[in-house]
């Protein structure tokens, strides 16, 4: 989750500045870039539990050890709770899942550079302290009332108000973790249709990475039990936009919808100030009863657009949100699939010819179903298993017109390979664990966290 916007402290006046803010994500071809997010959870080595954020031990004592490389600590009432360094942090989710932001970069071997140099950061220091760090989409082991708290004050606002709305909230904050990836837009028509072919596979991408089939130390009957949470989270802010889909549907719908999203806060002076299911328009209007006469500013509406949560989210550029965590593959891996599918012009149009009769039932019953079924979800006689092949064919064809090399001269395109032999042997992240549990790990779940730690 985002932490406060850095953008300025514009009062807004006029509801054309709320489109605008979409409109200015536009960017021609060759600034296109490739923003890639990963959470992962921390664990002790020696009782597998997740670490408080005070102690010797604590995550707060991670975050002063990552300062070494070059990170500047940002403080929230005298605790670190985040890192910056260029265009890329570290952050931390609810219960101390550890986030990296990557910085806005040109090609996956930039993507899989940084990534291979945060983790390998991220394990010198946590090697100091006894810690380690597993990619998976929810928490195997622990118990929701076993999970800490992190000093951050969005996150307090959101814990009192997620029981309201749903059952699943706290779950999602406290004991999930997902990989996404930020792709830019050349126009309002680019926008349009890079977000319905990413809005119609989203729930390709949820089988694939499918790997959160353990709930309180035992099978819990899905596969990805992350992409269930959200289901039952806050239907106000979650779901598969079916209005994008509808003749018309631009950067005016989706302002009016995060203008009906509920709100969470307003951050003032350095403080959270509870608005949480307020009204955004009554806030347009000076009327928001805990800020009485102030208006919005820029700021306030980069805050709210990081708090509607759907499939894919609209913000300066579109994040695609619907894959769990895993291994440093498969972190490249999800932005290697959707750069393949939205970066090369031919692909784009395959991708769309693929999903484009997709009917809105189909849609939600994909994004219903998968959670449980995944690759094997039943779709028009057979399954999605074989979209899946046939969207990853396509990404595969994409990245390799790109043509963008490294140093040896190889191409993005094997970044994809991990997927495509997921896809082909039709058998998911998670499936694999629960073969290993009802096996040779005899029932437990405590092996996971030697065997698939970074």
């Amino acid at each position: 989750m985002s932490g406060p916007s850095s953008a300025n402290d514009t009062p807004i006046t006029d509801h054309r500045q709320l489109v605008d803010v979409l409109a200015s994500g536009e960017k021609p071809r060759e600034a296109w870039r490739i923003g890639t997010e990963h959470e992962k959870f921390g664990f002790r080595l020696d009782d597998l539990r997740p670490p408080t954020f005070d102690g010797e031990r604590g995550i707060e004592a991670l975050l002063k050890g990552l300062a070494r490389f070059g990170w500047t600590p940002f403080e929230e009432h005298g605790h670190v709770i985040a890192l910056t360094k260029g265009l890329a942090s570290v952050t931390l989710e609810p219960a101390g899942q550890l986030e990296l932001s990557g910085a806005p970069v040109e090609t996956l071997h930039d993507t899989c550079r940084e990534v291979g140099s945060h983790l390998r950061e991220v394990r010198e220091v946590a090697d100091e302290l006894g810690l380690g760090f597993l990619g998976m989409g929810f928490q195997p082991k622990w118990r929701r009332d076993e999970m800490p708290w992190m000093p951050k004050g969005r996150y307090r606002i959101m814990r009192e108000y997620m029981p309201k709305v749903g059952t699943l909230g706290l779950d999602m904050m406290t004991r999930t973790c997902t990989v996404q990836v930020n792709l830019d837009y050349a126009s309002e028509a680019d926008m349009v249709k890079k977000f319905r072919v990413s809005l119609a596979l989203q729930p390709v991408a949820t089988a694939l990475f499918a790997d959160s089939p353990f709930t309180d130390g035992k099978p819990n009957g899905y596969l990805s039990y992350r992409s269930h949470i959200w289901t039952d989270t806050d239907r106000d802010r979650t779901g598969m936009l079916d209005f994008v889909f509808e003749d018309g549907f631009g950067y005016e719908r989706y302002v009016d919808y995060l203008l009906d999203v509920p709100m969470y806060f307003s951050y003032r002076d350095g403080e959270y100030i509870d608005a949480s299911g307020k009204s955004f328009r009554t806030f347009l209007r000076g009327e928001l009863d805990v800020l009485p006469g102030a208006l919005p500013t820029i700021r306030d509406w980069n805050d709210h657009m990081t708090t509607a949560f759907p499939e894919v989210r609209l913000k300066k550029f579109l994040e695609m949100r619907g894959a769990d965590g895993g291994p440093w593959n498969r972190l490249c891996a999800l932005p290697a699939f959707w750069v393949g599918l939205l970066y090369d012009d031919a692909a784009l149009d395959a991708a769309w010819d693929l999903v484009r009769d997709f009917s809105m039932a189909e849609r939600n019953a994909l994004r219903d179903d998968v959670p449980r079924h995944a690759l094997k979800t039943p779709f028009r006689g057979g399954t999605l298993q074989d979209i899946a092949i046939e969207a990853l064919k396509i990404a595969d064809a994409g990245l390799r017109r790109r043509a963008r090399a490294d140093s040896c001269g190889v191409d993005e395109s094997g970044f994809i390979a991990p997927l495509l032999e997921i896809a082909e042997a039709g058998e998911t992240p998670a499936e694999r664990k629960l073969a290993l549990f009802h096996g040779a790990w005899n029932g437990s779940v405590d092996p996971v966290f030697r065997e698939f730690a970074y």
